[in-house]
């Protein structure tokens, strides 16, 4: 059996899925290719895109927000002449090529272009392939609903609703989880894992600001630190240097443990109370996943805020605003043991943290 799993490098999330389901898969013996899809097309295309949409959610979020509102509300593309059906068209030329000497037994989607260029080649008659589009987050991204794939894996099966709304036939909808790493899915115990990280062991804030470093993170810390309450801080930076090197240098008077980009966010998952962090939809997945309370910053506009808005309609979160800060988000959770019980009660019954292997299951049971 052979997987094909395209991506598009546009934020962390959509590659972090294709690779998680990769290894699960190549455990199983199935052979996978993981394709940058619009680099492969044309890597100037695919840079630009790439550093556009880290341009537009770092430097101007709102006009990014704007302009995700407007084509979420726009008409469904119609008709061989819509730009969507014509870009399409153009892009999938030199991906023919690749997947007519690779000839993937399954198609796994992760971004939406990625599954718009699938579906046209589809509908064309052009390959002959079972084709899975997989949702990144807690909401359905504008232009899914122009697709016409053979499964959709989404968050949660209550975005069913939307889903159909939007166009899409629920019986192909797949309501297993956004894929995550396996190790997501195991639990450590509290005083072992901050062993293993060489925490103190006392009440433990994780913050994130995603793979981008996104957000103004030192006043979130600064707010938390002035706190007189006892707990130390995790913090990851992601890939944002500049911001470790800022977190580095604060004096604070609580205890900041500061990490940049690193492959032990399950393990500070274990070891913490609670996380502040942006709602991205991978992150997110995974803290559902360790059932651990959260507490969000810093939505981007667009799919982060419909994110937030699932979390807080579904009781699995509270939100940091302007008129409720995080030092009284923190304090508020820290003080109410029956609010910290139903965000863990609500993270085990929404989480899914077998959704890889769920998704690679279904991928075999195709053979």
């Amino acid at each position: 059996m052979k997987v094909l799993l395209l991506t598009v490098t546009a934020g962390h999330g959509h590659t972090q899925a294709a690779k998680a389901v990769m290894e699960c898969l190549q455990k199983h013996n199935v052979e996978c290719t993981l394709l940058d899809t619009l680099d492969y097309i044309n890597p100037i295309l695919g840079e630009s895109v790439d550093k556009g949409y880290l341009y537009s959610t770092r430097f101007t979020p709102n006009v990014y927000g704007k302009l995700y509102n407007l084509v979420d509300n726009r008409d469904k593309s119609e008709g061989k002449f819509s730009l969507s059906h014509i870009m399409n068209k153009i892009l999938s030329k030199k991906l023919i090529t690749f997947l007519d000497d690779y000839k993937p037994d399954v198609v796994v989607c992760t971004h939406i272009f990625a599954a718009q260029i699938i579906s046209y080649l589809q509908s064309k008659g052009t390959i002959n392939t079972k084709s899975i589009g997989i949702v990144t987050d807690f909401t359905i991204h504008p232009f899914w609903e122009d697709t016409d794939l053979d499964y959709y894996v989404t968050a949660n099966e209550l975005l069913n609703h939307q889903a159909s709304k939007k166009g899409i036939n629920v019986d192909k909808i797949l309501p297993i989880g956004i894929p995550i790493h396996p190790k997501f899915s195991k639990k450590v115990d509290k005083v072992k894992a901050r062993q293993m990280l060489e925490l103190e062991d006392k009440p433990t804030v994780l913050i994130m600001s995603g793979s981008m470093g996104y957000g103004n993170i030192e006043t979130v810390i600064t707010d938390m630190d002035s706190m007189d309450i006892d707990f130390q801080i995790v913090s990851a930076c992601g890939n944002n240097k500049n911001l470790k090197k800022k977190i580095d240098g604060m004096i604070t008077r609580k205890k900041v443990y500061n990490y940049g980009f690193t492959d032990k966010v399950d393990l500070m998952m274990d070891a913490a109370d609670c996380i502040v962090t942006k709602p991205g939809g991978l992150t997110t997945s995974e803290s559902l996943a360790k059932a651990l309370p959260m507490i969000i910053i810093n939505p981007i506009p667009g799919q982060e805020e419909r994110n937030a808005e699932f979390l807080l309609n579904n009781g699995l979160a509270l939100m940091v605003s302007e008129t409720f800060p995080v030092d009284e988000a923190i304090y508020q959770l820290i003080n109410s043991k029956w609010r910290r019980k139903h965000l863990v009660e609500m993270s085990k019954a929404i989480g899914r943290p077998n959704a890889t292997q769920d998704l690679c299951n279904h991928i075999l049971s195709l053979n």
